[in-house]
């Protein structure tokens, strides 16, 4: 690659990062106004654009003391001096201005060219002395920019002896002491300050994404309960309604009867929606169970409860109340089943929940693409965060299966009485 086209690199590069800069000066500054607007702390939440090259340009005015001596011809060889100087600047600029970008700053290229620095610095400080040591600094600059971990300690204290050599060389101990204590400030104080700026903006970036993935969670938790509550109420009250209207013509106390349950089936599904919202329900197999049995048989559907084994724990009931009631949901709207049989084993380290229909075997219509949270594909990922399983098929002797398996902690011993129902059909 021929000088020109590295320099028109160069140039190019220096434009896209001023433009980077720009755009970032003009986003801070809009959320500043925004948080102005609304309020808040601007400053705690928009800690400004990122550092760029530009920051680390104004530190070549070093090297004004070596551009000097070459006006004032007190430099042997200028032509040579004035070389190294445009050299050692525009690797000073192409060093700098890649090593805020975290790809770039590890590529081979970039640490090539801050060792032909470290070469360029070390001969022009052994060729010149006085005021061309201040190089040295500068590539400490440039040296603390680029590298991070266990390198920069390395390099760093490496750099500060080479520095300290050559101006004991050149202008004896007093400017070794104080150049080498400004070649190694400079490039341990710059790698602080970028790193714990770099930490800061990471951080920062990641404290966003766990609240857009908590907004996610909570909007499909919402989503989710909000589809259970109101698909099984929804089916409940259409499933009493025809019965109130078959038996209306012929029997209107057991209508009334019918109209009712839909009253009271509207009220408890406002109360749930209320709760769901909140994230404050708390499911109960019990319940479910009574309400799946009174949703079954408004539907001409014969339910048959068994349940055995140790008491569940809330977390358990609450669970398996959702299968439950999106199970016997789908029995009512989809199977034109006439027997329904919902068993519950429960042990002291698993429980299962398996529900029957003696249906055409046809399995609930399927969420729409991209839509999470809904039926059966929202009780998989319910009980999967509990570590359990959920699966749902046609049965080998005719109809519809859904199994939930859930681990399960023993509950206390005084419940015991209460949670445990006997056989019922």
């Amino acid at each position: 690659m021929s000088w020109w086209a590295r320099t028109r690199g160069g140039l190019r590069e220096l434009r896209e990062a001023r433009s980077r800069r720009r755009a970032n000066i003009k986003r801070c500054r809009a959320a500043r106004r925004a948080a102005r607007k609304n309020g808040g702390d601007a400053a705690a939440d928009h800690p400004g654009p990122p550092p760029t090259g530009f920051s680390l340009l104004p530190w070549l005015l070093m090297g004004l003391g070596s551009f000097s001596n070459l006006l004032q011809g007190e430099a042997p060889n200028p032509w040579i001096g004035g070389l190294g100087l445009l050299t050692f600047n525009s690797l000073y600029i192409y060093v700098t201005f890649r090593s805020f970008d975290r790809d770039r700053r590890r590529a081979p290229s970039t640490r090539v060219a801050l060792l032909l620095m470290g070469l360029l610095t070390t001969a022009l400080g052994l060729g010149y002395g006085g005021s061309w040591l201040m190089f040295f600094p500068l590539l400490g600059l440039a040296t603390g920019a680029t590298l991070r971990g266990p390198w920069l300690g390395r390099v760093g204290l490496l750099l500060t002896l080479c520095a300290g050599a050559v101006s004991a060389v050149r202008g004896g101990w007093s400017d070794a002491t104080n150049i080498a204590y400004a070649t190694f400030l400079s490039s341990m104080v710059t790698a602080a300050i970028l790193g714990l700026s770099e930490a800061v903006r990471e951080l920062r970036a990641a404290r966003e994404e766990l609240a857009r993935r908590a907004v996610e969670k909570e909007r499909l938790r919402f989503s989710r309960d909000l589809h259970d509550l109101l698909g099984h109420t929804l089916s409940v009250i259409v499933v009493k309604s025809e019965a109130a209207r078959r038996l209306a013509p012929r029997d209107m106390d057991a209508a009334l009867g019918q109209i009712g349950d839909i009253e009271s089936v509207g009220r408890q599904a406002l109360t749930e929606i209320r709760e769901a919202v909140t994230g404050y329900r708390e499911g109960s197999l019990a319940t479910e169970l009574a309400r799946a049995r009174s949703a079954l048989s408004a539907a001409s559907v014969e339910p048959v409860v068994r349940r055995s084994g140790t008491p569940l724990t809330p977390a358990a009931e609450a669970l398996l109340g959702w299968v439950v009631r999106e199970a016997v949901t789908n029995v009512v709207r989809h199977s034109d089943a006439t027997r329904c049989e919902m068993t519950i084993d429960s042990t002291v380290e698993q429980v299962r929940l398996t529900v029957t229909d003696n249906g055409t075997g046809g399995a609930a219509p399927r969420a729409a693409e991209g839509i999470g949270g809904t039926g059966l594909a929202g009780l998989t990922e319910r009980l999967a965060a509990a570590g359990g399983c959920l699966t749902a098929g046609p049965s080998p002797r005719g109809g519809f299966t859904v199994t939930a398996e859930l681990p399960v902690e023993p509950a206390e011993p005084a419940a015991v009485g209460a949670a445990t129902a006997p056989r019922e059909s």
